[in-house]
């Protein structure tokens, strides 16, 4: 799933949700990709379908290949808390994403690269492992010869420092990854609970 290089547009038609940002194809074609798209006649879809493309859209939005997302899910299942909200929370916290909702990076696939290409310091190091999981309290900043960067500087010309359990200093290029999120404060638009369900099976 981190790895997907096809049509994104295809993806999101899937998915009738523009997952991986504004989509005028998805605006023009809001039905499924494929032949049969458009068909009036296409089966109910069943209570395991629904569960299972929650799951794929939760991965695809988030870019997170199968086996990390189980580990994820197991990890979320032994912690306090109501387990869907705990594992978005996990999944919020991820570097990859966090570097992506500090505006550093315009998508969640840029941000993994910068992350990867050891554009990115946690507490002052270099780490270059994109599902790494920030704690409260680190600090995330770009590293010092990679400032100049035009993906870097264009992305940060837009960020507005939206949400609130992350913190931003312009001048520093650096924040602080304050708290997990709660379920209300996190954007996306993924049905938890189905997953918790689908795994429960």
């Amino acid at each position: 799933m981190a790895k997907y290089i096809g049509p994104k547009s295809r993806i999101a038609r899937k998915f009738k949700e523009p997952i991986f940002g504004p989509d005028k194809y998805l605006d023009k074609k809001s039905f499924p990709p494929g032949m049969h798209g458009s068909s009036k006649h296409r089966r109910k879809q069943s209570e395991y379908g629904t569960q299972l493309q929650e799951k794929q859209k939760a991965k695809y939005t988030y870019g997170i290949l199968e086996k990390q997302f189980r580990n994820l899910f197991k990890k979320a299942s032994s912690k306090k808390g109501i387990t869907g909200e705990v594992l978005l929370q996990l999944i919020e916290a991820r570097l990859d994403n966090v570097v992506y909702r500090m505006g550093i990076a315009p998508t969640r696939a840029a941000a993994r690269q910068l992350v990867s290409h050891r554009h990115i310091l946690v507490n002052g190091k270099v780490n270059n492992i994109p599902s790494y999981s920030v704690k409260a309290g680190d600090i995330i900043g770009v590293r010092e010869r990679s400032r100049s960067m035009e993906l870097i500087t264009n992305s940060l010309a837009y960020n507005s420092n939206k949400y609130s359990w992350l913190e931003w200093d312009n001048a520093l290029m650096s924040g602080k990854f304050l708290n997990y999120p709660d379920r209300d404060e996190i954007p996306e638009n993924i049905k938890e609970q189905l997953i918790v369900e689908l795994y429960s099976k």
